[in-house]
């Protein structure tokens, strides 16, 4: 997952934090960046017809763009739920957050044949929690 798709993923899920565009203070948070990181950014995924985005509103996704966000939380989720089922990482977090960007789509799709993903992933991953709200850790979900 390049860093586009960690944008296009973190707009995803501030969409849905804020029921509507991604703010650009939302977006800095959850990406630990500055606001001028993310207009940057912004400005480049719109470019690309990723995003468009209304100045003082925020950032929404086109229909590529939210199917590109939707692929890179799924990845998310699969690195996720290996390292924390499978491997049983206790930091499973920060370790996803850090190989997010190096597994590429082939890896993940391995990887997802041996965890136990639910159907409905990734749209089970709860943006306020950060983590997916049917991730079982240590035998209970998290």
């Amino acid at each position: 997952m390049n860093t586009a798709d960690q944008y296009l993923k973190a707009i995803y899920l501030a969409q849905r934090i804020e029921d509507g565009p991604a703010s650009t203070g939302t977006l800095a948070d959850l990406l630990e960046v500055s606001p001028a990181s993310v207009n940057e950014m912004i400005g480049k995924l719109e470019d690309r017809d990723l995003v468009d985005h209304e100045k003082y509103k925020g950032a929404s996704l086109t229909d590529e763009g939210l199917e590109r966000a939707h692929n890179a939380l799924q990845t998310y989720c699969i690195i996720e739920r290996f390292l924390a089922n499978v491997l049983e990482v206790e930091e499973f977090r920060d370790e996803a957050r850090a190989l997010e960007s190096v597994i590429d789509g082939t890896v993940a799709e391995r990887l997802d044949t041996i965890i136990d993903r639910p159907d409905q992933c990734p749209d089970c991953f709860d943006p306020d929690a950060d983590c997916c709200e049917l991730l079982e850790v240590g035998g209970r979900a998290d």
